[in-house]
């Protein structure tokens, strides 16, 4: 713990000295304070990153940050089309997706809903939501009535802007074919989430309970694979059952979606939602996750299986790479579904790499970088990234045993 509390320091006298740079003020189609995650994503707002450095952002943070808090929800919800749709990113000059001419692709990933529940519990109660809330159901539930498959899964749109750039199980795929894990888990937390706020607000939210009680079930049935003990994303791309054709009709199929056997670290967030039984948790961990040859590498875990035939480590933009690289902000949401299912002794040497790893980036070259090599600890590209790196401080705050923000009181680390 000696070299982990000196690379812990670096990374916190990093952060409280550069945390500043992340801060906008109103420029252009972005009319309230935001925050922006460094290095060549200088001025503008993107969807969970926002939310999640947010969070770093309160672990250290002690002077007055609401403006920009609230205002990377409130630039947001102000180009809310009528069809519920919110952009992912917002630049001073533009938007993504343009929804003024015809649209089909993403839009914001389900955690606006999230970030408010987090700033909420922050500030200790919702009133300052209020005026919005209504958006908030409005996004919502375009996800529920556009990007919901028969089985109850969602699927994204497209392979563009996912979080997760070149998943394999999205990406180069057919429009509207991937029922992505990453995607499933948000959705789930998202409707929690809006159960929280409109509790608090004295709304009726009993339709988002039970549908996310429902989608519980649902990414328990199609995506954990009980061959392998791991979650994994839903392939919806099949033809119609046609039971005239002759050569189908003794047998016509009769399963609506194909598991997609691809390791992808986002698997996990079936532990960080709290999807995953504690039986499934378990086999995730000892079987996937602590694989030296898959997934655990000596800094953290490989964003693709080392299995997986399209595993690679190198430096691309548009899309970033997710094919073997250790981010971040994977390490930190593996860490919150190692919290939750009480694997301390695994949180803890997570939170142990994630903190070295960062803090000899930061001891080499003065700055963090996007991603890295997982075996060498390498920066692959862009420095100057802090973003929800600045969750490491988070980790060392709960290795240290002081108060820790985790993002997830809402939570309130209870295993369904």
């Amino acid at each position: 713990m000696k070299n982990i509390d000196h690379y812990l320091n670096r990374i916190l006298e990093y952060a409280e000295k550069n945390y500043q740079r992340m801060f906008r003020e109103p420029d252009g189609y972005l009319k309230y304070q935001f925050l922006v995650p460094g290095s060549c994503y200088d001025n503008c707002l993107w969807d969970w990153d926002s939310w999640l450095t947010n969070i770093a952002l309160r672990q250290f943070v002690t002077r007055d940050i609401s403006d920009y808090e609230k205002g990377c929800i409130i630039n947001y919800l102000e180009y809310q089309d009528d069809e519920g749709r919110i952009p992912i990113m917002i630049l001073p000059d533009r938007m993504l997706p343009d929804f003024s001419a015809p649209c089909t692709e993403n839009i914001h990933k389900p955690c606006l809903a999230q970030h408010a529940s987090f700033l909420t519990s922050i500030y200790g109660n919702a009133d300052w939501l209020r005026p919005y809330f209504d958006n908030l159901l409005a996004f919502v539930l375009y996800y529920y009535r556009k990007c919901r498959h028969k089985t109850g899964l969602y699927f994204w749109n497209d392979d563009i802007a996912i979080g997760v750039d070149n998943d394999p199980s999205t990406f180069y795929r057919p429009h509207k074919s991937s029922a992505s894990i990453f995607l499933n888990c948000m959705m789930y937390m998202e409707l929690k989430s809006v159960c929280y706020l409109g509790k608090l607000l004295g709304r009726d939210v009993s339709f988002f309970s039970q549908e996310a009680e429902n989608l519980k079930h649902t990414v328990r049935r199609y995506c954990y694979d009980e061959k392998d003990g791991f979650y994994y994303s839903v392939d919806l791309n099949l033809c119609p059952v046609d039971k005239t054709q002759f050569f189908h009709a003794g047998a016509p199929r009769n399963w609506d979606c194909l598991i997609q056997r691809i390791g992808c670290w986002s698997g996990f967030l079936a532990m960080w939602s709290g999807i995953a039984t504690p039986e499934q948790a378990e086999r995730m961990v000892k079987e996937n996750l602590l694989n030296e040859s898959s997934f655990w590498a000596p800094y953290g875990v490989r964003s693709l299986s080392k299995y997986e035939k399209m595993y690679q480590v190198k430096a691309t933009n548009n899309p970033s790479c997710w094919l073997g690289p250790v981010w971040g902000i994977s390490n930190y949401l593996v860490f919150c579904g190692l919290l939750r299912y009480e694997y301390e002794a695994e949180a803890a040497e997570l939170a142990q790499k994630t903190i070295k790893l960062l803090g000899q980036d930061i001891e080499r070259c003065g700055e963090m970088h996007e991603y890295y090599d997982p075996e060498s600890g390498e920066p692959v590209m862009n420095p100057g990234f802090q973003n929800w790196n600045l969750l490491a401080v988070n980790m060392g705050a709960w290795l240290s045993g002081t108060s820790f923000v985790s993002g997830m009181d809402l939570c309130k680390f209870e295993k369904n």
